[in-house]
């Protein structure tokens, strides 16, 4: 199959290995570009507690004056495995949505304990830290990275995808559905993606492409990429 990815390069690269030892055939269409903004100095030894809803949050963090004890919540299994790759050693994740993390985090952190630290991009589908604090948690919000939108693509790379266009994509936020959608409409090819499947997290990302005609549209959690191939 021809298997579309459309993360940075080094949030997939794995996945590309994994599918070209399949046997498929990958493009990578990277949609959005992310990066570091400046934040307040951080005591960490203030909380008792992190919460990470985006790997992302992780890579600009101040590794070295976090004690990894403390304990990690990360909204899925792909932000845990990269909590756990840079030291975090009590971790602990929910099914791959801020919801579940919600309930993770009540059951599991005393209200009465220290504040707890949520480090996250500029732009969030869930106010979890209000949310919480509408349960009586005292949180801090600190935004390390904001998110752009790609808008110059290779021709040479969008002429071959339209001569061959792809059996499934696979978008992972609604950034990221925002940014294929204006690409979409950009380059004209509204109406050629009707043999592609659309794999997505979540109904809010897929809504965003309602309007292109796919062949399916699938829902996803991180971690379930190569089972969805057995699906098709």
């Amino acid at each position: 199959m021809h298997i579309l990815l459309t993360r940075p390069l080094e949030d997939c690269s794995e996945l590309i290995l994994k599918f070209q030892s399949l046997g498929h055939q990958v493009s990578h269409l990277p949609l959005l570009t992310i990066e570091k903004t400046n934040y307040e100095k951080i005591n960490f030894i203030d909380y008792g507690g992190i919460i990470f809803t985006s790997a992302n949050a992780i890579k600009f963090i101040e590794l070295n004056k976090i004690d990894k004890n403390i304990m990690c919540f990360c909204v899925g299994d792909v932000t845990e495995k990269k909590a756990r790759t840079v030291g975090f050693q009590n971790t602990i994740a929910a099914e791959g949505n801020v919801s579940n993390l919600k309930e993770l985090i009540l059951q599991n952190y005393d209200i009465k304990g220290k504040p707890l630290l949520y480090i996250s991009g500029e732009i969030i589908s869930a106010d979890l830290d209000d949310q919480l604090i509408n349960e009586g948690y005292n949180i801090k919000r600190i935004i390390n990275y904001r998110v752009t939108h790609n808008h110059k693509f290779d021709e040479n790379f969008v002429r071959e995808l339209k001569i061959n266009m792809p059996d499934l994509v696979y978008v992972y936020s609604q950034n990221s559905a925002s940014s294929l959608l204006n690409f979409i409409k950009i380059h004209q090819t509204e109406n050629i993606w009707m043999n592609t499947n659309l794999m997505c997290i979540g109904e809010k990302t897929s809504s965003i492409l309602n309007e292109i005609k796919w062949k399916k549209i699938f829902l996803f959690n991180p971690g379930e990429e190569e089972f969805l191939l057995y699906k098709i």
